[in-house]
């Protein structure tokens, strides 16, 4: 287990298997010995997979297998699989939490308050979200989430983008589907993008995607860093060109302090948090344990990837 996980699903692996943790000095020679692997963040590389003669399969805790050398897996028959759905329903209230807070300026007069400084409450109205209309990029388990929250919370309009859902299994989202992403950026109050990082959507948001949109739109992302472009969305913010954003993922994690985001009063910054909730985690955490266990007694484990 390269990467901490709650206590839980530790003591699942270990009435099964001798467990080796994150901060045994031996655990950095895993490929030597390991039948599995659990990860959240640790880079797995070819170089090691090579190595690993033992190794069956890779658990990943979490979505993202960017630190997952797949193809070297695949070549060399590893299994992996991840924990997809399980964050599902704490994503979009972090989500959530990101957008309240930009349209409601809750940061910013929090940090104001800290700082001592006066607040003259006319002079910080925000921006409702009853009636209006959401865009979400990346229709899975965490963007329908979003969608139904919104809705039935804020009674919003919601256009879904998400080009790799089957015609057939759209009706599963309960919100009008927009063919181009530009055909979704000039109608929204709100966008929150669910979409993971891959070639395709590196900058997806960028100059041009944020010059379509309203002077009054407020953009959030909980997905990959990396997904918007984090210059572009100063400038848009910065000018004028849409009202605020939120990022739980930056391109370089954590950002900087002097990161230019951060100096924008309607910019809110969380460190790659949203899917981290007790419950989540704790869940998380079994999952990944009981579809390691199963792999290794030849079992299908969920969410496969490879």
């Amino acid at each position: 287990v390269l990467d901490p996980i709650y206590a839980n699903g530790i003591e699942i692996l270990r009435q099964h298997a001798d467990v080796v943790l994150w901060d045994d000095p031996s655990a950095d020679q895993w490929p030597d010995d390991a039948d599995g692997l659990v990860v959240r963040l640790a880079p797995i590389g070819e170089a090691d997979l090579e190595r690993a003669k033992s190794l069956k399969v890779i658990g990943k805790q979490g979505v993202g297998v960017e630190n997952i050398d797949l193809d070297a897996a695949r070549r060399r028959g590893v299994r992996v699989f991840n924990t997809a759905g399980v964050n599902a329903e704490a994503v979009a209230e972090m989500a959530m939490a990101l957008a309240l807070s930009v349209a409601r300026r809750v940061t910013q007069t929090d940090r104001l308050l800290r700082a001592g400084e006066k607040v003259v409450r006319q002079n910080f109205h925000g921006r409702g979200f009853s009636g209006k209309t959401l865009g979400v990029i990346g229709m899975g388990h965490i963007g329908r989430q979003v969608a139904r929250k919104w809705r039935a919370a804020f009674d919003m309009r919601v256009l879904g983008y998400d080009p790799f859902v089957a015609d057939e299994a759209w009706p599963q989202t309960d919100c009008e589907r927009v063919a181009a992403l530009d055909d979704m950026l000039s109608r929204v109050d709100l966008l929150s993008i669910h979409a993971p990082l891959t070639d395709d959507t590196r900058h997806l948001i960028g100059p041009a995607q944020l010059a379509m949109m309203k002077e009054t739109a407020i953009v959030v992302s909980a997905a990959r860093g990396g997904v918007v472009d984090e210059a572009a969305l100063y400038d848009a913010i910065s000018r004028g060109g849409i009202y605020g954003a939120a990022l739980d993922v930056f391109e370089s994690e954590p950002p900087p302090a002097d990161h230019p985001l951060l100096s924008l009063p309607t910019f809110v910054a969380t460190p790659h948090i949203s899917g981290g909730t007790i419950e989540t985690q704790e869940l998380a955490a079994v999952t990944v344990a009981e579809g390691l266990l199963a792999a290794l007694r030849g079992q299908d484990p969920p969410n496969i990837i490879v």
